[in-house]
């Protein structure tokens, strides 16, 4: 997964953040959601509403939203990426 999201970062083709991933969900297609494990679970359950309402697949990164950060080379936790 950790390539995915980095090769998809160097494309241009992922948008990071909880508030923008949500408004791009509601107006776009997007590929793949991508959630940290440690997110807020109304974070989680938002996501995956709008996830089922879009069908879209949701996956776990299996690790906290700091290590997310990081494997996006960003100083600060990221708890939601959507993969165009």
């Amino acid at each position: 997964m950790e390539k995915l999201i980095k090769s998809a970062l160097k494309k241009g083709n992922a948008i990071i953040g909880y508030r923008r991933c949500i408004k791009f969900l509601k107006l776009n297609s997007a590929k793949m959601v991508i959630v940290a494990d440690n997110a807020p679970e109304n974070l989680k359950k938002e996501i995956e509403h709008v996830c089922k309402l879009s069908n879209l697949k949701l996956k776990v990164f299996k690790g906290s939203s700091k290590e997310l950060g990081i494997i996006c080379g960003k100083p600060f936790p990221i708890t939601t990426i959507v993969i165009k």
